[in-house]
């Protein structure tokens, strides 16, 4: 990828320890797809957070935040400007004081909810199975049919484009299916605010959670944890897309899942056009069946607006006959999958 003259000039004086160009940012998403940053940056602490944002907003310079790559599909071309990281210890702590226990925007959810149900502290166990970080979850209020993370969250820190740092707490963060009033702040940590409960219960229910999602959804090796599109007015979108009859569907190195039809996975070394184009097929195939317009709860990071929009794929749809089943069964083959969680996480 070429680098901008501009992110030189604004950039050139980071450390290449924090600062790296030209980044692929395949390795570092479940999906193992995509292109590279024009920057990655990895910042050690709150105060280089906030430089970089000020300079990116100075300099007009597009800004991503990454965690662990479980919400994102990354296009084959890579993404220009600042793609933001926050792995350093500095956001990746975790502790705990009675029923609160305080969490960096870095650390890995899992960590976080086995941590809090081996603690005997109710509120987290419902995430369960689903990957990310703590910022990318919270952002877009990750969650499933047993519940969101939205409901534990206490307060958030945050800093903004100006790089000025405040606490957002609980009411002004307006929770709502797969949303938060967050926009364009950058979460640094949470607080969330628990039930003590029995730890032996409370693991119970942890794992009656983890064997349902083993039971309906592609193995955990394939790294499908998550739904491709948000539920339309309470409906399952998976339901909607298997009535569709586009379970096991495949478009090139991409295909949609046998076991839940609203997973999409793709062969390894496969490329993220064929995700975004399986996802058109799907939005459009939907539509015209059942007249349901399906919205992705993936992002789709590309430096071209329409890279999603299916009235930008007319050659695609005159296409369709490529698609077909997967053979050899349920998910048969080791694949990697897609299942966005979270952030850009």
């Amino acid at each position: 990828m070429r680098i901008s003259i501009r992110g030189c000039l604004v950039f050139d004086d980071l450390p290449e320890s924090i600062c790296r160009r030209n980044a692929p940012l395949a390795p570092l998403t479940w999906f193992k797809l995509g292109g590279a940053a024009e920057y990655l940056i990895t910042p050690r602490d709150e105060n280089e957070l906030a430089t970089i944002l000020r300079r990116c907003r100075e300099s007009g310079t597009p800004v991503r935040y990454l965690g662990l790559g479980a919400n994102v599909i990354v296009a084959d071309e890579g993404v220009s400007g600042v793609v933001l990281r926050l792995d350093a210890p500095a956001f990746t702590s975790v502790s705990v004081d009675g029923p609160r226990v305080s969490a960096g925007a870095g650390v890995d959810m899992t960590r976080l909810v086995l941590r809090t149900v081996r603690q005997g502290l109710a509120g987290l166990e419902n995430l369960a199975g689903i990957p990310g970080t703590v910022g990318g979850g919270i952002t877009m209020n990750c969650g499933g049919r047993y519940g969101e993370i939205g409901t534990a969250v206490e307060s958030v820190r945050v800093i903004g484009s100006d790089g000025r740092a405040y606490i957002r707490d609980h009411d002004d963060l307006c929770f709502s299916y797969r949303h938060s009033a967050l926009g364009a702040d950058c979460v640094v940590g949470a607080v969330f605010c628990l039930d003590p409960t029995d730890p032996a219960a409370l693991e119970r229910r942890f794992r009656e959670i983890l064997l349902y999602k083993q039971n309906t959804q592609p193995p955990l090796g394939a790294h499908s944890v998550g739904c491709i599109f948000r539920n339309p007015d309470g409906r399952s979108a998976g339901q909607i897309i298997d009535q569709a009859g586009l379970k096991g569907v495949r478009l090139g190195s991409a295909y949609v899942s046998d076991r839940h039809a609203n997973f999409v996975l793709a062969d390894e070394g496969g490329k993220a056009s064929d995700v975004i184009k399986l996802i058109r097929l799907i939005t459009e195939r939907v539509e015209d069946a059942t007249g349901t317009r399906l919205e992705p709860e993936v992002k789709i990071w590309s430096d071209h607006a329409d890279a999603y929009d299916p009235a930008s794929a007319a050659p695609e749809r005159r296409d369709h006959r490529r698609a077909r089943p997967v053979q050899g069964g349920a998910d048969a083959r080791p694949p990697i999958a897609f299942c966005p969680s979270m952030e850009g996480d």
